[in-house]
């Protein structure tokens, strides 16, 4: 076993990763077949329109062109040509009927020769199966199955046939037709005998080893006698297949072996050190440490099956091998093929995040990189595991079948933001919740990516309520709280289903203006429901967006009942707190009437008055309500009529001012103040302007320039006679408001001694 690995490494090509350009260090062909060599090159637009070329090194080290893009030598023509692939990043040299004077060494590369960047090649061109100064030559692959053909004559039918293998001077028996078998030949080799009336026999080899290769001689009879032929056996080294990778992009093996290994256990390893080839998967289960949630194996038929790894790092790049054994581990002359990986660090894929952290309880949004040339790709997700490999939980469709009983109301993909970017988004999040998963589409493959998702302690930032219902034909709001660190952010509401999370008009009524502070209990937006109808229920999220991007969500399950009997208007209950009594506030203030207070002076301070003394029988009334006892009773009884009686003297005395400013009035017109007796006028229509004592004292003055700044009124008063009625003297009306006053006075005392409740 390791001798055989050590053989095997021992002939594969040290790559070097630092060149740009990358390709196969050594090829091997059999002379008359023929040869693709494939280069690639960094993803950049003056690699794809640059130069491309296939030259061969000649002794001096001077590199002479064989065939470009633009160019091919007499020595090439109608056998070889070249092939750029730009989409690819990456061109191919193929050249037909090869012959022995093609071996040497080349250079594929980019630019001028040897001045661009380039990649050196070794082409060996080996002699081809068939009849060589008397030799019998044969190939075969390693891993593979050989039948070498052994002729004989009608004489030496029924003698014994063998064959054996020139080491040095000997010839060691390999097997005979007596049932002999060297033991590094056993349950490998064979010998089979058609009839005698073909003259030959077969000497077959299954899985050839390298060891395998030399001069083998095919004898019939005994002695001298015997018939002999000779065979030459070359063992063809594998050739490593090229792997091109970006970094933090993905790769594909596509491993192809033969249904003869179809029901064995298929592995992948990596040489390391040049001397080990380490198993990072197999189909046992088996998993390098290193690459736990970033490698699938998917088994297919006949002996084809599939490695993909994603997020590859600089220190993936190096020599794999994969193939097939039942202990899942490379063994000596089973089938294996070689891969070469080469990591560009020069990539164009974006950085994602290959961690994201959530709570119980809370929601995580994944942002999954895509290929911007796939917008219209099909884009799912799903999530890596051990045993399944990676079913999928959700897609550009909705939610996959099958996964209503873990992620229904929980999980949605989301298109936006776009241009090489779509969101997945899981809420509701447990422990279980944690694990790895991959953002896939059927697009371009090389854009796989890993993310990995802890779930760690913490709260949710969004709030809503645990259970909400809502009765049909009412109007239902649900709120939904979110930080101040959440002030900035565009908040929504969508209703979710199978299909995706469709937004929702919203109401937010959190603080839309800049400050240093920020009340938590304000950063509120409702979902508002009217009517409320049966098709209302189920999963609803809230969620803030930083501008095309998703943030964190919350989901409430909202269940819809019939209207019971005498139930309550919901909207009602959802109603502001004070709403209704400010609506009765505003009609209050609607129709008051409000004096205007350049003509009511003295008005004004009669009312200052009465006020005083409101407010002195608000307390004693507080305080009549509040007493306890007979002395309480006692107090009241005193201070309530004291009260009355000051405040009705307040109104007379108001009244008997009131009364003489009628006959004598200060006016302003202007900036000039004089005295008017009002008995010199039978009533107020006299003035010549109407009734307007409300109006505002701005649009009462009138220019003295002989001009009119503006007016208040645009109609002429019309001024009518009206009989003249008989005056009062002032006496006369002060000796009838001291009666008023008196009558009034005896009336509220009374009331007082039939009870304080009653006053």
């Amino acid at each position: 076993m390791l001798f055989f690995l050590a053989c095997l490494l021992a002939i594969l090509p040290v790559v070097s990763m630092k060149s740009p350009i990358f390709g196969p260090q050594e090829v091997s062909r059999v002379e008359g077949s023929s040869v693709s060599i494939t280069c690639y090159y960094p993803d950049t637009s003056v690699n794809r329109h640059s130069r491309k070329y296939w030259c061969k090194q000649g002794a001096k080290g001077r590199c002479t062109t064989l065939i470009s893009d633009s160019y091919i030598s007499k020595n090439y023509e109608g056998r070889a040509n070249i092939t750029s692939d730009p989409k690819s990043n990456m061109f191919v040299v193929h050249i037909d009927r090869l012959t022995q004077s093609d071996s040497g060494r080349y250079k594929c590369g980019l630019g001028i020769n040897d001045q661009g960047l380039f990649f050196d090649v070794s082409l060996e061109v080996i002699p081809g199966p068939g009849l060589l100064n008397g030799t019998h030559v044969y190939t075969a692959d390693l891993g593979r199955t050989v039948s070498i053909n052994c002729p004989f004559t009608s004489e030496n039918a029924m003698g014994k046939k063998s064959v054996c293998k020139k080491i040095g001077g000997h010839c060691f028996l390999v097997i005979d037709s007596n049932g002999y078998v060297s033991p590094d030949y056993i349950n490998r080799a064979r010998l089979t005998i058609q009839d005698t009336s073909q003259l030959a026999f077969t000497f077959i080899i299954n899985r050839v080893q390298l060891s395998d290769a030399g001069m083998y001689v095919c004898q019939a009879g005994d002695g001298f006698r015997g018939d002999k032929s000779n065979v030459n056996l070359q063992v063809m080294k594998p050739e490593p297949k090229l792997l091109y990778g970006d970094l933090r992009g993905s790769v594909s093996i596509d491993c192809t072996l033969g249904p003869e290994v179809e029901h064995l256990a298929k592995f992948l390893c990596r040489v390391s050190n040049g001397k080990d080839c380490e198993v990072i998967i197999n189909t046992l289960g088996q998993r390098a440490q290193a690459f736990e949630g970033r490698i699938l194996i998917t088994a297919k038929v006949k002996g084809f099956f599939t490695v993909h790894i994603n997020g590859l790092r600089k220190e993936d790049a190096g020599s794999y091998m994969c193939g097939a054994h039942s202990d899942g581990v490379p063994q000596e002359g089973w089938p294996v093929q070689v891969w070469q990986l080469f990591v560009n660090e020069e990539t164009t894929i974006p950085r994602s995040p290959s961690v994201v952290k959530g709570v119980v309880g809370g929601s995580v949004a994944v942002p999954c990189p895509y290929n911007p040339k796939d917008k219209t790709s099909f884009k799912y997700w799903c999530r890596w595991n051990e045993q399944n490999g990676c079913p999928q939980l959700v897609n550009s469709n909705g939610l996959v079948k099958g996964q209503e009983n873990v992620y229904e109301g929980r999980l949605a993909l989301h298109e936006e933001p776009g241009n090489g970017t779509y969101t997945v988004i899981l809420n509701q999040l447990t422990t279980r919740d944690a694990g790895f998963y991959w953002c896939l589409t059927n697009g371009d493959t090389r854009w796989w990516f890993t993310v990995e998702l802890q779930i760690v302690e913490g709260e949710p930032n969004l709030k809503v309520p645990q259970k909400a219902t809502a009765q049909v034909g009412q109007t239902f709001t649900l709120p939904c709280h979110s930080p101040c660190k959440y002030f900035s952010y565009e908040k929504y509401w969508c209703k979710w289903n199978n299909k995706g999370c469709k937004a929702l008009p919203s109401q937010d009524q959190g603080s839309r203006q800049a400050s240093v502070h920020c009340d938590q209990n304000n950063q509120v937006t409702n979902l508002v429901l009217n009517p409320v109808t049966m098709e209302d229920k189920g999963w609803y999220w809230c969620g803030v967006k930083e501008g095309p991007r998703f943030g964190e969500t919350v989901a409430v399950y909202v269940e819809v009942k019939e209207k019971a009997k005498g139930f309550q208007d919901v909207s009602q209950e959802h109603a502001a707190p004070g709403e209704e009594v400010l609506e009765q506030s505003v009609r209050k203030v609607a129709n008051k009437v409000i004096p205007d207070p350049s003509l009511f002076v003295e008005d004004k301070a009669a009312k200052a008055d009465e006020d005083e003394a409101d407010k002195s029988k608000a307390p004693a009334d507080s305080s009549s309500s509040a007493g306890q006892g007979g002395s309480s009773t006692v107090l009241v009884s005193t201070l309530v009529p004291l009260a009355l009686v000051l405040a009705v003297g307040a109104m007379a005395v108001a009244v008997v001012r009131a009364r003489h400013r009628r006959n004598v009035d200060r006016v302003s017109i202007g900036s000039y103040r004089t005295d008017i007796s009002m008995s010199d006028f039978e009533n107020s229509r006299e003035f010549g302007a109407n009734d307007n004592m409300g109006a505002s004292p701005v649009t009462q003055e009138t220019s003295l320039g002989g001009k009119d700044e503006f007016m208040a009124t645009t109609e002429d008063t019309v001024e009518t006679e009206e009989p003249k009625k008989a005056k009062r003297s002032s006496k006369e009306e002060a000796d009838m408001a001291h009666t008023a006053f008196l009558i009034q006075a005896n009336s509220m005392a009374t009331s007082v001694q039939e009870g304080p409740s009653q006053a």
